[in-house]
C-alpha cells in the first residue's frame, strides 16, 4: 500500500489507490517507497550485462519499429537513446495542464519503479528531482495514437528531462537547460534502453483519463443534488426512489443513487404538501434517475477499476527480467484497456449532462412543471431562463458528438509495423472537454431547481437541501427579475466543479464514492 501524508504520497509500484492518484493530481507530492531501489537496479544491471556480452536486444542496441533489425554499435548507443527522443518528440497543439504533467510524471516513476524497463536508479532521481522542483516539460495535447505507447509527447518528457524544448516553472515557460541549469539539475543523458522505456508507455493517456475521471466525481455528485432539488421543485414524488424497487433489479449503482436520493428528500416540507396529490407518475428525468445515474455511476467505477490497474502496471516494450537476464518483447503499451475506459467514461457523462438538461426543459415548461412559464417573475416582461435552457441543450448536442467512441478507430503507422492502435489518447482528452460542459448544464439547473423551489416558499425543502440551497445563494443571490444571467451561470458552475455543496450534503452522498476505501 502507498503511505499517504496530507502533502506527500508514498508509492510502491504497482499497489497504489486511486485516492493517491487523485492526492497527485490535486497537488500532492510524491515518493517511490525505498524499497523500490533494489529492484530498478537489478534491471539496470541486467542491461549492463547484455550489452557486455554483445547480445542484440531490441531497443538496446538495435533501431526501433521496422528498423529494428538494424544493429547499433556499442558506441552509439547513447546517441541512439537520445536521437529516439529528439526524433518522437513532434506533438502538437496546446500544452498539457500543469496538474496532467504532474500526474504524467508520478506514472512514469511508478511504471519504472518496477525495475522492469531497464533503467538506472540515477535516472529516476533525475525525474523526481524535476517533479520535486516542479520542472514540469511542456507537452503538447496531440501526437499519440495510443501505441506503441503515447510516444510523441513521453518524447516532450524525456527531451525537457535531457535540456532539450521547454518545460513550465512556476506557471512560467522556459528553455529546459536553463531550468534544469537554475535548480542545480544536469541534463539527463541516456543509458542503453532508457530512451525507450521513458517513451514507452500509457502514462498519457492514463492520466488524462484519471484527470478526467477525477472532475467526473464531482460534477456527477452534485448532477445528483441538482436531480434532488428539482423533484421538489417540479413537486416530484420519491416514492420511485423507494429500496424495493431497486433491489428487485440489483444493479449497484442504482441501489445507491437511490438511497442517496431518499436522504437528499427526506423531511421535505415540500414533498409532504402534495404526498396524497392525484399524480401518478412523474416524467422519466426525475423517475428514472436511480436507473440512469445508477448506470452512470456503475460505468465510472468500471472504469476507474481498469485505470487504477493501469496507473500500476508496466506498459513499456520489451521488458526486463532481472532473474535469467531476460528481456523480452510484448505489447503491454498498447493502450486499448485505457481506450474503452475513456469511452465509458465520455458515455456517462454525456448521460449525465443528457438527463440534467431534461430537467431543465422540464422546470421551465410551465406545462409539464406547474411552476411560471420559464420560471420568470413577470413572463413576458421577463424572459427567465428560457436561454439558459437553450444553452444547456447546446452543451448536450455537442456531448453527443463527442460521446462516439474513439477506441473503435484505428490507423495504421510506422510502415505497417504498428498495425492497430488504441487512440486512447485523444479518447480520453476529449472527455475533459464534455466534463466541462455538462458542468456548465449542471450548474444551470442548480440555478433554475433553486428558483423552483423558491416558488414554494413558505415550504421548505429537506434539511439537507435547504443547507445546500443558503450555500448556494451566498455565492449567488436571488435576483427575481431579469438581469444579466452570465455571471450566475459561471459561478454555479464553479460550485458543480468543486466540494463546496458536497461538503454541505455532509455524508449523504458518500454511497456515490467510486473507491470506498478512499
Amino acid at each position: 500500500m502507498a503511505a499517504v501524508t496530507d502533502h506527500r504520497v508514498e508509492l510502491s509500484p504497482g499497489s497504489a489507490t486511486l485516492a493517491d492518484w487523485r492526492r497527485i493530481h490535486r497537488g500532492a507530492r510524491c515518493d517511490l517507497h525505498a524499497d523500490t531501489r533494489a529492484q530498478v537496479e537489478a534491471g539496470a544491471e541486467t542491461i549492463r550485462r547484455i550489452v557486455e556480452r554483445g547480445r542484440a536486444v531490441y531497443g538496446v542496441n538495435t533501431g526501433f519499429g521496422r528498423l529494428a533489425d538494424r544493429r547499433i554499435d556499442d558506441a552509439d548507443l547513447e546517441r541512439l537513446q537520445h536521437n529516439l527522443v529528439l526524433s518522437h518528440a513532434v506533438g502538437v497543439g496546446e500544452p498539457l495542464s500543469d496538474a496532467v504533467v504532474r500526474l504524467v510524471m508520478a506514472l512514469k516513476l511508478a511504471s519504472l519503479g518496477h525495475g522492469a524497463s531497464g533503467v538506472r536508479w540515477s535516472t529516476i532521481e533525475h525525474l523526481h528531482a524535476m517533479l520535486e522542483r516542479d520542472i514540469l516539460p511542456v507537452i503538447p495535447e496531440k501526437g499519440s495514437v495510443g501505441a506503441s505507447g503515447d510516444l510523441a509527447p513521453l518524447a516532450h518528457l524525456a527531451a525537457g528531462a535531457c535540456g532539450v524544448g521547454e518545460v513550465r516553472v512556476a506557471g512560467e515557460q522556459r528553455p529546459a537547460a536553463d531550468a534544469l541549469a537554475a535548480a542545480g539539475l544536469e541534463p539527463l543523458r541516456l543509458g542503453p534502453k532508457e530512451g525507450l522505456a521513458l517513451l514507452n508507455g500509457t502514462q498519457v493517456s492514463t492520466a488524462l483519463a484519471l484527470a478526467a475521471l477525477f472532475e467526473i466525481e464531482r460534477v456527477f455528485a452534485n448532477a445528483v443534488v441538482t436531480g434532488a432539488l428539482s423533484v421538489d421543485a417540479a413537486l416530484g414524488s420519491d416514492v420511485p426512489f423507494d429500496e424495493r424497487i431497486h433491489a428487485l433489479r440489483g444493479h449497484p449503482g442504482q441501489r445507491d443513487v437511490a438511497a442517496v436520493l431518499r436522504t437528499l428528500i427526506h423531511g421535505s416540507e415540500i414533498r409532504a404538501s402534495h404526498a396524497d396529490c392525484g399524480k401518478v407518475q412523474d416524467p422519466y428525468s426525475l423517475r428514472c434517475q436511480p436507473q440512469v445515474m445508477g448506470a452512470c455511476l456503475d460505468q465510472l467505477r468500471q472504469a476507474a477499476a481498469t485505470l487504477q490497474r493501469e496507473a500500476n502496471s508496466v506498459s513499456d516494450n520489451p521488458l526486463v527480467f532481472s532473474e535469467g537476464d531476460e528481456v523480452l518483447s510484448g505489447g503491454n503499451f498498447h493502450a486499448e484497456p485505457v481506450a474503452f475506459a475513456a469511452d465509458q467514461l465520455a458515455l456517462a457523462v454525456a448521460e449525465i449532462g443528457a438527463l440534467s438538461e431534461r430537467r431543465i426543459a422540464m422546470l421551465t415548461d410551465g406545462t409539464i412543471s406547474g411552476l411560471p412559464p420559464f420560471l420568470a417573475n413577470d413572463p413576458g416582461l421577463d424572459s427567465g431562463y428560457m436561454i439558459a435552457h437553450v444553452t444547456a441543450a447546446a452543451l448536450a448536442s455537442e456531448n453527443k458528438q463527442r460521446a462516439m467512441p474513439a477506441s473503435v478507430d484505428s490507423l495504421p503507422t510506422s510502415a505497417n509495423q504498428e498495425d492497430h492502435v488504441s487512440m486512447a489518447t485523444h479518447g480520453a482528452r476529449r472527455v475533459l472537454a464534455m466534463v466541462d460542459n455538462t458542468a456548465g448544464i449542471v450548474g444551470i439547473e442548480l440555478l433554475t431547481s433553486l428558483r423552483g423551489i423558491e416558488v414554494h416558499a413558505p415550504l421548505a425543502s429537506s434539511p439537507v437541501l435547504e443547507r445546500i440551497h443558503d450555500r448556494v445563494r451566498h455565492d449567488v443571490p436571488a435576483v427575481l427579475e431579469d438581469h444579466f444571467l452570465a455571471p450566475d451561470v459561471a459561478t454555479a458552475r464553479t460550485l458543480v466543479c468543486s466540494e463546496t455543496l458536497l461538503a454541505a450534503a455532509g455524508d449523504a452522498l458518500d454511497p456515490l464514492a467510486l473507491d470506498r476505501s478512499a
